[in-house]
C-alpha cells in the first residue's frame, strides 16, 4: 500500500522512531523521581514504515465497521471531526439496516505517500495521501494523530483532493516536513483563527477567502434555498478548534501551509403556518430526536482542508481546498 523512497531516508527515520520511545519512556532519578523527557524533544512524528502500518490499520477498521454498520469496530481509529461525521453516519445506518451495510463495498488505499512532520510535544501527528477505489480521481487526504507513544493512531481530517490541487511540502534533507502551531503569524491568517473565519465568513461573506464552490458557490446555494415559499431555512455557523478539532498544518514549498481545520454548522427548517417541514429522509430520521412537526434544526460538522498563503504574498486569500461534512444530529420541533 504505501511507497517509501530511499533507503538511507528510511534508516534514519527508524532511528529517529527509537529515539522517540527513548525519550518519552520513563526515566528513573537517583531520587526516585520518574521524569518524562518526549514532550521537549523536536522528533519526527513517526517513520515511513510505522506510517504504512497505520494505514493499514485504519482500513481495516473502517471496512469491518462499514460493513457491519457498528461504530464500536473503528472507534478506536477516529477521532475529532471524521470521528464525529463516521459515528453518526455508523449509528444512522445501523437503525436502518441491523443485519450490515447491503452496499458495502470495501475501501483500498494504493500509492500511499506519506508526510511526516517533526515538533515537539504532544499530539504529533502525520499526512496519509493515497489513491482509493471511491471518490472518482480524487486522492484520500488522511490526518492522523495521536498524544502519546503507546496510543494508536487515529484519523482526525479525512478529506478527498484533486490530485493537481496538493501542493509541494516544504521539507530538509532527511525528508522531514515542517508542522506549523496554529499560532503561527506567518501566513495571510493565523491557522488557530481559520475556523472562526470561515464560519464568520459563512455568515456574513467577506474577502479572506477566494471564490470556489466551498465559499462563494455554498453561500449561493444557501441564498437559493432560503427563498422556497413556505419553507425557511436559517443557518448557524460556528468554529470548532478544542482538543482532536484543533488545527493542523504543514508548511509548503513557496512558504504557505496546507492547513485542516473544523467548523460546526446548524440548519433549520421552519414551516409557514399550514404547512409542514418536508419528511426527511431514513438517515437524517434516524438521528432525530423529537416529533417533526413544524421545524426541523440538524447539526452537521464539517472538515476542510484550505491553502493559506504566506504573509505578504501577492495572493492573501485563503482557498479552500476540499470539505467532507456529516449530519450528525437532529431535533424536531
Amino acid at each position: 500500500m504505501s511507497r517509501v523512497r530511499g533507503p538511507r531516508r528510511l534508516r534514519r527515520l527508524e532511528r529517529w522512531a527509537t529515539a522517540t520511545v527513548t525519550a518519552a519512556a520513563l526515566t528513573l532519578t537517583a531520587s526516585g523521581c520518574v521524569v518524562v523527557h518526549g514532550e521537549r524533544e523536536v522528533l519526527p512524528a513517526t517513520t515511513p514504515a510505522e506510517a504504512a502500518k497505520a494505514l493499514n490499520r485504519f482500513t481495516e477498521a473502517y471496512n469491518a465497521a462499514d460493513k457491519a454498520y457498528d461504530r464500536t469496530l473503528d472507534a478506536g481509529f477516529v477521532v475529532g471531526a471524521l470521528g464525529a461525521i463516521d459515528g453518526a453516519r455508523l449509528k444512522a445506518g445501523r437503525a436502518n439496516h441491523p443485519e450490515g451495510n447491503p452496499a458495502h463495498t470495501p475501501l483500498t488505499l494504493t500509492d500511499a505517500r506519506f508526510t511526516i512532520p517533526q515538533k515537539a510535544g504532544w499530539p504529533r501527528w502525520f499526512l496519509a495521501d493515497a489513491k482509493g477505489n471511491k471518490g472518482g480521481n480524487q486522492r484520500w487526504l488522511m490526518v492522523f494523530l495521536r498524544y502519546g507513544v503507546t496510543e494508536e493512531w487515529r484519523v482526525a481530517y479525512l478529506t478527498l483532493v484533486a490530485p493537481g490541487d496538493i501542493p509541494e511540502f516544504r521539507k530538509d534533507e532527511d525528508g522531514l516536513a515542517e508542522a506549523l502551531p496554529e499560532s503561527s503569524g506567518e501566513l495571510a491568517v493565523v491557522p488557530g483563527d481559520l475556523s472562526q473565519g470561515y464560519a464568520t465568513y459563512l455568515s456574513n461573506g467577506g474577502d479572506t477567502f477566494a471564490d470556489g464552490p466551498h465559499t462563494t458557490g455554498w453561500r449561493e446555494l444557501r441564498d437559493r434555498a432560503a427563498s422556497r415559499p413556505g419553507l425557511a431555512r436559517q443557518y448557524i455557523d460556528q468554529p470548532r478548534t478544542d482538543g482532536a478539532f484543533a488545527p493542523l498544518a504543514l508548511r509548503t514549498a513557496d512558504g504557505g501551509a496546507l492547513v485542516f481545520f473544523t467548523t460546526r454548522h446548524y440548519e433549520k427548517q421552519t414551516a409557514a403556518e399550514g404547512a409542514s417541514v418536508p419528511t426527511p429522509n431514513k438517515d437524517v430520521q434516524a438521528l432525530t430526536t423529537g416529533e417533526v412537526r413544524q421545524s426541523l434544526t440538524m447539526e452537521f460538522f464539517s472538515n476542510e482542508v484550505a491553502l493559506d498563503p504566506p504573509k505578504g504574498a501577492a495572493g492573501q486569500q485563503v482557498s479552500i481546498l476540499a470539505r467532507v461534512q456529516g449530519l450528525t444530529s437532529a431535533q424536531g420541533g
